[in-house]
């Protein structure tokens, strides 16, 4: 009985430790919806290359240039000539 117990609050401090992890999160990228690419408000760069300038800005990080491209597609920008929008 009491190995049975001590299994059970030891199953339950694994569950617990599992639970209180930080998981996965979601990349989420700053909004360019709104802004034309190649204007003052864009800092005159295409679309995906002012949100990875963004992004680096806020993370520190770099994202790919096809994350970027994905990303502004999904937001509803232009994209530029090539990249099916």
């Amino acid at each position: 009985m009491r190995k049975t117990i001590i299994a059970l609050v030891l199953a339950g401090a694994a569950v617990a430790g599992v639970l209180a992890a930080p998981g996965a999160q979601a990349q989420t990228f700053p909004s360019v919806s709104g802004i034309r690419p190649f204007t003052p408000e864009a800092n005159y760069m295409s679309l995906p290359g002012f949100l990875r300038m963004r992004y680096y800005q806020q993370t520190g990080q770099w994202i790919s240039r096809e994350a970027a491209v994905q990303a502004v597609q999904d937001q509803g920008g232009f994209t530029g000539p090539g990249t099916g929008q």
